[in-house]
């Protein structure tokens, strides 16, 4: 009965991705967090464009581009940030009219929360601070977090906003369904932050492979994805292709793979929420050709005379075979 009650939930989040495919020509609205900008256009009115990462988030009603930041009250991190400050990405923002920098009560409001203040700024300005802000930044991973006395300090202003009935909005509906479906979800299954990152696919694969999925977000030393009812560790990978990205791979984090009793490699289909395919391998197996193809990597960046940004890797179809994995759906 339990099986099939979740089941029938997953089913219910298929046919709303699918209706709101239809309407709004939007796919993939589960993961990456994308329903907080779903939120976020819902109450300021705007329209959001089809796409992830490297596209616009969404269009106000005079056509102007907008990108999104948001964080949230429960976040340990209440600064918004850009995971790539390249000079490629401070250039693209001079052409994007407006940013919003939201923040998002989920503490003192229901889940998915309500929007309290914003930044709203043109993009020039925040092009302009970003690239002087960079310059003394050494890290590898062209990352920087901005805070709000920071844009504060070039001149911005917060803007507040009363409670949103969220049904008011163009997505409010879609937004409720969605919301009732995943807390019922998460209170049946004890696992939350569905929405965020890939968990929802997290909690797919560990139901089909009967694995407890953990709430947190992985990518910290000593953090696992799942276990086994005899305590074995797992860590996922998953992927809308047959490509699976290792990234941050120093030597502690490969170290720690040797802790699970499998790497699990999945491929979804996001736009119809459905498992295509997983395979499990051996730490010992999959850690040494991740380590091979780093090398190989900084070798080839280093005849180039250039720096890796990142310690990133990936494996492909063709490595399924090196690593000995087994297709377990």
């Amino acid at each position: 009965m339990y099986n099939i009650i979740i089941s029938d939930l997953f089913n219910k989040l298929r046919l709303m991705e699918k209706d709101f495919l239809i309407k709004y020509g939007v796919d993939d609205i589960y993961s990456n967090s994308k329903i907080y900008e779903i939120l976020i256009a819902n109450q300021f009115g705007h329209f959001l464009i089809p796409g992830h990462s490297g596209s616009r988030d969404a269009k106000d009603r005079n056509g102007n581009e907008i990108e999104y930041k948001h964080f949230k009250e429960s976040s340990k991190n209440h600064t918004w940030t850009f995971n790539d400050f390249s000079d490629t990405t401070i250039e693209k923002l001079k052409s994007c009219p407006f940013v919003y920098f939201v923040y998002i009560d989920d503490v003192s409001f229901k889940f998915p929360g309500q929007i309290k203040w914003a930044y709203i700024v043109e993009g020039i300005k925040v092009s302009a601070y970003l690239a002087e802000a960079t310059k003394k930044i050494q890290n590898k991973r062209k990352m920087i977090n901005v805070s709000p006395k920071q844009l504060e300090s070039i001149g911005c202003k917060r803007q507040t906003f009363p409670a949103f009935d969220i049904m008011k909005g163009t997505y409010g509906e879609d937004l409720h369904n969605i919301i009732t479906t995943i807390v019922e979800i998460e209170e049946r299954t004890n696992v939350t932050g569905l929405l965020t990152s890939n968990k929802i696919w997290e909690l797919m694969i560990g139901l089909q492979l009967n694995h407890k999925v953990n709430s947190e977000q992985g990518g910290r030393e000593g953090a696992h994805d799942a276990s086994d009812s005899d305590g074995n560790l797992y860590e996922y990978k998953i992927s809308k292709t047959y490509s699976w990205n290792f990234q941050d791979i120093s030597e502690n984090v490969l170290m720690k793979y040797y802790n699970d009793s499998a790497i699990i490699l999945a491929v979804v289909d996001k736009t119809y929420l459905k498992i295509v395919n997983i395979y499990s391998a051996s730490p010992d197996k999959v850690v040494p050709l991740l380590r091979q193809k780093l090398a190989e990597k900084t070798k080839r960046f280093s005849s180039q005379g250039k720096e890796i940004r990142r310690l990133q890797v990936s494996l492909s179809r063709k490595d399924l075979t090196l690593i000995e994995a087994k297709e377990l759906y």
